[in-house]
């Protein structure tokens, strides 16, 4: 589940050009030994160091995973991309989608019947609704935009279950992502536990696919992005620290050991859009949430790509 504040428990609840040849041919400056070795290339933009998320990372006494990329110049941030972190709910964003890829568009009005078992501590939407049932789409708005954890079992189940999601991903170009199980479980956010985990590069590669690419025909990928917008628990995260007028599509995921994440493509005034996740976890299970911590990587990386 989400949380709704800044800061609290869970409980109260993403070349330079080579200069060698020039400068060997001006005046009083030798010409390099033949037999010395190249110099090393300068760092890429995509491989350099960003003090400010480390300095973040110390603040808020965290692991910090970012990687966002500007698909009009390509400029991108990247700081722990490749690591593992533990995705929580926004596999909802992806779940919502697999069902709608492999469904027309007028499954979502399939009513799906389900019961108080089936019912998750954080159920603010199908908590109310178990006498009648809800619709596909009830269920995508639901687990989208509230992250209500009944609504997302109940997408899964529809899907076909947890392996049907990774095969899912896998058809995006997917190679890193695994879902191995549902909610409650896949909250635990085990350090080191490799089962429900991605990266930020994977799931932003997978938001890029399914909000801006052709995983969806364009009716489908108009609901989905409608229901990222219309997001209701992310104004602390990646919204917080963007600048007014930015468009955002998110989705967040909440879980122990202090992980916070979100998963965005974000729209700045009259440019093309970014891609951003930010992924975050802590050493104690019990750690207290800072939802800071992404605001405060999400206005770097604004400040950063434009």
């Amino acid at each position: 589940m989400t949380s709704p504040g800044p800061a609290v428990t869970r409980r109260a609840l993403l070349g330079m050009a080579v200069l060698a040849p020039l400068a060997a041919c001006t005046r009083g400056t030798p010409p390099p030994s033949p037999s010395a070795p190249p110099p090393p290339p300068p760092p890429s933009p995509s491989r350099q160091f960003h003090d400010r998320l480390m300095e973040l990372e110390k603040k808020f006494d965290a692991r910090l995973g970012v990687y966002a990329l500007d698909t009009e110049g390509g400029g991108t941030v990247e700081h722990r991309a490749d690591e593992r972190f533990a995705f929580c709910s926004t596999f909802k964003g992806v779940a919502a989608a697999a069902v709608l890829q492999r469904n027309p568009l007028s499954h979502l009005e399939t009513r799906v019947s389900y019961s108080r078992e089936d019912l998750m501590k954080h159920a603010p939407v199908t908590g109310q609704h178990v006498a009648t049932g809800m619709t596909i789409r009830q269920l995508c708005d639901a687990a989208v935009r509230f992250s209500d954890g009944t609504a997302g079992n109940l997408l899964l189940r529809d899907l076909g279950g947890p392996a049907a999601l990774t095969a899912f991903t896998r058809s995006l170009g997917d190679t890193v992502t695994r879902m191995d199980r549902v909610e409650p479980a896949i909250t635990e956010a085990t350090p080191g536990d490799l089962r429900d985990t991605t990266t930020p590069r994977a799931f932003a590669a997978d938001y890029r696919e399914i909000v801006l690419g052709d995983a969806l025909t364009a009716d489908k990928r108009d609901f989905l992005r409608d229901l990222l917008q219309r997001n209701a628990t992310g104004a602390d995260r990646i919204r917080a620290g963007l600048p007014p007028g930015w468009t955002v599509a998110d989705k967040t995921g909440t879980g122990d050991y202090g992980t916070l994440n979100d998963i965005a493509v974000v729209w700045p005034p009259a440019k093309a859009p970014i891609v951003l996740a930010i992924m975050s976890s802590k050493a104690a299970k019990d750690a207290p949430y800072d939802q800071a911590l992404l605001a405060e990587a999400a206005k770097y990386v604004a400040e950063t790509l434009t």
